[in-house]
């Protein structure tokens, strides 16, 4: 990646809006191995990804999420999904309830900022009926549907830069 970390972070954006050019395989494993080395409690990695590229199913998931009828337009949607039974049975109930989520939602940021560094979009989708994605994907009842990352090739300019709280506004320092 020829990005700073930091201008990776600053210039990433939700895109969607995308053409239909289909992203390289070679880019495409680059950004799930990031997603695949984001830490985890107790190096659990409770999650899966479902990459998706059949058109079909991309419309499938778009309707589940709640029509967003936007998400169609990107060549590859990847669903993560954790096991939260794994991190419970090394850290009980706030692993089942907290580090599962925490550790997925790691691994989704990874996916985002790897894919803006390889000069693609993606937006990180939370709003969908979760029994619906279960159907559809005919996953495990282990497997909790966390997000659906959308990928590809902007088709737009990106979203304007929403204004971010001043950073003394949310930090405070314990001597």
């Amino acid at each position: 990646m020829a990005k700073d970390v930091i201008e990776t972070i600053r210039e990433r954006a939700s895109i969607r809006e995308y053409k239909s050019q289909e992203i390289p395989e070679e880019t495409l494993h680059k950004i799930l191995e990031a997603a695949h080395l984001a830490p985890s409690a107790g190096n659990i990695q409770p999650w899966e990804f479902f990459v998706i590229k059949n058109q079909a199913k991309i419309e499938e998931l778009a309707k589940v999420a709640y029509g967003q009828e936007w998400m169609a337009e990107a060549p590859v949607v990847v669903v993560v999904c954790t096991n939260p039974e794994l991190s419970a049975a090394k850290y009980g109930q706030r692993g089942e309830e907290l580090y599962a989520l925490q550790d997925a939602s790691a691994a989704i940021e990874n996916m985002l900022l790897a894919a803006e560094g390889y000069d693609l979009g993606s937006c990180w989708v939370g709003a969908f009926d979760e029994e619906k994605v279960k159907e559809v994907l005919d996953l495990s009842a282990k497997l909790i549907p966390l997000a659906f990352v959308t990928i590809g090739y902007s088709q737009g300019d990106k979203e304007e830069v929403r204004p971010q709280k001043e950073l003394d506004e949310v930090i405070t320092i314990i001597n």
